[in-house]
């Protein structure tokens, strides 16, 4: 093989790649056979396998059992908008993540307290095993499940308060800037951070998919006069949904 010639398989990839964009094979159809590969383009077995493999990878395409491999539909991302500005009457954990007001949607929570792994006790600037409350969200919109939250807050800071449980008491359902400001820490800075991973298997069971999808993941931090007072993961499917910044210019 020269020099920025492609392999077999990737060449053969590219091909059927070309036929899912240009719409020759629609979302639903089913992708040609290993046999109908290799004899139209005349490759081994073995490199059919691994360009239909390439082609999987990617997510363009999907393998549904006993029946063969199909063309994935990709609608149109949804954004997801994200500021550190909220409306008053909007102060709510979903309107936390979700910044856009013309999306509604509902959440469920469930919470419990833990040792603080060591890559969570530098966020949030704790001795690791130091006692944290972790709770975890699961946003819908619609009904569709779109996102997953899990949030971290140090107990030597909110443990015994009234917003120890961030889903009960007076404040419960409320953002952190709220939950902290009654307790008398008063929220000045958000940092967010976003990357990519594939989904782990609960992941992609809460939101659809397969392990491996690929994720957004935006680790996200309040602070307090320079001290984390909430750390968090937000995950998103990257192939159904942009992240969209609003933010203030001084």
């Amino acid at each position: 093989m020269s020099f920025g010639e492609q392999p077999a398989y990737l060449r053969v990839a590219g091909e059927l790649r070309q036929q899912i964009t240009n719409g020759f094979l629609p979302p639903h159809t089913r992708l040609p056979s290993q046999a109908r590969i290799r004899e139209e383009f005349g490759v081994s077995d073995t490199v059919a396998l691994e360009a239909r493999k390439v082609l999987m990878a990617e997510g363009l395409v999907e393998g549904r059992s006993g029946s063969g491999t199909y063309v994935r539909e990709h609608p149109a991302p949804r954004r997801i908008r994200r500021s550190g500005y909220r409306s008053p009457g909007e102060r709510t954990v979903f309107r936390q993540e979700q910044s856009d007001d013309t999306v509604k949607g509902v959440w469920e929570a469930r919470s419990d307290q833990r040792d603080a792994a060591p890559g969570i006790a530098d966020r949030l600037r704790i001795t690791a095993g130091s006692r944290v409350m972790r709770t975890r969200y699961l946003f819908r919109v619609e009904g569709e499940p779109v996102m997953l939250s899990t949030s971290w807050e140090p107990l030597a800071l909110t443990g015994r308060s009234p917003v120890m449980l961030p889903e009960e008491g007076p404040l419960g359902g409320q953002g952190v800037v709220e939950r902290m400001a009654a307790i008398d820490q008063v929220v000045d800075n958000l940092v967010e951070e976003v990357g990519a991973r594939p989904a782990l298997a609960e992941e992609a069971t809460a939101l659809g998919g397969v392990p491996g999808r690929a994720m957004l993941v935006i680790a996200r931090t309040h602070y307090a006069g320079g001290r984390p007072v909430e750390t968090a993961d937000v995950v998103v499917p990257a192939d159904r949904f942009r992240v969209t910044y609003h933010l203030p210019v001084r």
